[in-house]
């Protein structure tokens, strides 16, 4: 059996003074991690104090690769299935996102994946970052 990805829109992001430069960086196409700048710690989700130190932190550009850490296909009455996952980027942190772009019973723990960008429903909004097996991006 197998279980299509079906696109589907994603609801604008709130963009605030705190994530204004993660937002810009996604319609960019690059993905933000937020650092701390004492004891060097990334961390996500991102705040301007880091939880581990309670410094002050900066944004960097991840490398967008990781792999899949938990997941979980949804298969409910609607528009189509989706896969929710964490996933753990190279750089150490652990992000809840979408997998895209894949039959959805391929998907594996320990897969790698790499960042996408997909757009929102809002007009000239940000997209949201969402991850694809490296073989399909």
């Amino acid at each position: 059996m197998t279980t299509p990805y079906v696109p589907t829109p994603y609801k604008a992001p709130d963009e605030l003074p705190d994530n204004a430069a993660f937002w810009q960086a996604a319609r960019e196409g690059r993905l933000l991690v937020r650092h701390c700048t004492g004891c060097g710690k990334p961390h996500w989700y991102p705040r301007t104090l880091c939880p581990f130190c309670m410094g002050d932190t900066e944004w960097k550009t991840a490398s967008g690769l990781g792999e899949i850490y938990s997941f979980s296909i949804t298969r409910r009455a609607g528009p189509n299935p989706f896969c929710i996952a964490y996933v753990r980027l190279d750089e150490g942190v652990t992000m809840m996102t979408h997998i895209v772009d894949t039959d959805l019973d391929r998907v594996r723990i320990g897969q790698r994946v790499r960042v996408r960008f997909a757009p929102t429903d809002g007009d000239g909004s940000a997209p949201v970052p969402v991850f694809a097996p490296v073989e399909a991006a």
